[in-house]
């Protein structure tokens, strides 16, 4: 070794020690945020730039947009089609589609009616029942496109004319059931909200449960003698989330509170969003829609993941039925139609679910539904025509998709450099 090289690899060590002590600050986390939005990992930061810009416009129009008991309406109304966006992110995300989640929900509404009221079946058993017939119908797609190879546009778009007539005809020429006023589940779809006490408690689980996540990955990278993430960068995200979050229920409780089926929704997202990070099954199917046969020959049980896809996707739907007949406290033939199917799946895609599959979060539903109710509740304020909420969705939805396209060239691009 030369004198030069003995001196060149000391400095080299001192400057990769100083770089990785430089990406370990809070300037550092920001420029990691910056690099991954330059390699096309946007997350979710352009619905939520969407979604600031959607509420701004509102309520420079109309201030009551952002009153307190005006979102918790909203929230109300998120929830039953948000339900039904977190099975369509299941299906995304292997690269398939389910076109009949709204004739799903709408069927799964219409057995709840028919078997707690006109039959007399305890209510509990009827949703059961519902959730039941959901996941077989979806166990039946999965069965078309594993065995014979058919299209999941072409099963489901056979099965969304299927379900609507199974629909029509279980509930007869009344077309309609009334559920009863004052039971539980359509007091918990239009009137239960959750004591103050128990909404602050739970927004605060979020930032403790980054906390404790956090401490944990810092103990294991010293454990392993590596550089760990800025201890002071973690403080403040989890500062930051707990406060905001604090502030957004004490907000809401000036009116009504926060309401337990939007509960549900946000609980459910949070589950689906663990199994699809933090579990072997979501691990395999962000593999299948990435590269089906690399899955298959990585050993992953790729007709078990379809199967499981499917039949979440329409459980979910069959769920989302129930939570609307209990907010229309009725079972009907217009259940589950109109556009109901097309803002469950527009809710994934725009809130960050990818179309081409392998990518997507339970949390998309949660923010493209915010998204597609915000746009509906700001219009009807303005006392504007229901044609320019198509057109607007639409608009966005567009929006969104090409943000994805151009996101997958970036990365792909990135991947090659």
């Amino acid at each position: 070794m030369t004198p030069e090289q003995g001196t060149s690899a000391p400095m080299a060590l001192d400057r990769a020690d100083v770089r990785v002590k430089h990406q370990t600050g809070l300037g550092g986390a920001v420029r990691s945020f910056l690099d991954r939005v330059r390699s096309g990992d946007l997350g979710s930061l352009p619905v939520v730039v969407g979604l600031v810009v959607i509420w701004t416009v509102f309520t420079s129009l109309n201030p009551v947009f952002v009153s307190s008991s005006n979102l918790v309406n909203l929230l109300f109304d998120c929830s039953t089609v948000g339900v039904i966006a977190l099975g369509i992110v299941c299906v995304l995300m292997v690269g398939e589609i389910d076109l009949s989640v709204g004739s799903v929900s709408g069927f799964a509404s219409a057995i709840v009616g028919t078997l707690w009221v006109n039959q007399g079946w305890p209510v509990a058993l009827a949703i059961v029942a519902a959730l039941a017939f959901g996941a077989l119908i979806g166990s039946l797609y999965a069965l078309l496109f594993n065995r014979l190879g058919m299209p999941s546009f072409v099963s489901t778009l056979a099965g969304l004319l299927a379900v609507l007539g199974m629909q029509l005809y279980i509930l007869g020429s009344t077309g309609s059931i009334n559920l009863p006023y004052g039971s539980a589940l359509v007091d918990f779809g239009q009137l239960m909200v959750m004591p103050k006490w128990v909404s602050h408690t739970l927004a605060a689980i979020p930032g403790l449960a980054m906390l404790v996540s956090g401490l944990r990955t810092f103990a294991r990278r010293r454990a392993a003698n590596l550089s760990t993430p800025s201890a002071t960068g973690l403080i403040l995200r989890v500062a930051a989330i707990t406060v905001g979050l604090e502030l957004i229920v004490a907000y809401l409780n000036q009116s009504r509170g926060i309401p337990w089926m939007f509960g549900l929704f946000v609980g459910l997202a949070a589950a689906m969003n663990y199994a699809l990070t933090r579990t072997k099954w979501g691990r395999s199917m962000t593999a299948v829609g990435g590269n089906r046969e690399a899955a298959r020959r990585a050993g992953i049980k790729v007709r078990a993941i379809y199967l499981s896809a499917f039949a979440l996707c329409s459980t979910f739907a069959a769920l989302g039925g129930v939570l609307a007949a209990a907010r229309l406290a009725s079972a009907s033939q217009q259940a589950g139609t109109g556009d109901v199917n097309l803002n469950a799946i527009a809710a994934a895609v725009i809130g960050g679910t990818s179309l081409f599959g392998g990518r997507g979060s339970a949390y998309s539903a949660l923010l493209g539904i915010i998204v597609i109710q915000s746009i509906a509740s700001g219009l009807t304020l303005l006392d504007l025509s229901s044609s320019l909420r198509y057109m607007i969705t639409g608009a966005v939805l567009a929006i969104a998709v090409i943000v994805d396209s151009l996101a997958r060239r970036s990365r792909a691009s990135h991947g090659r450099a």
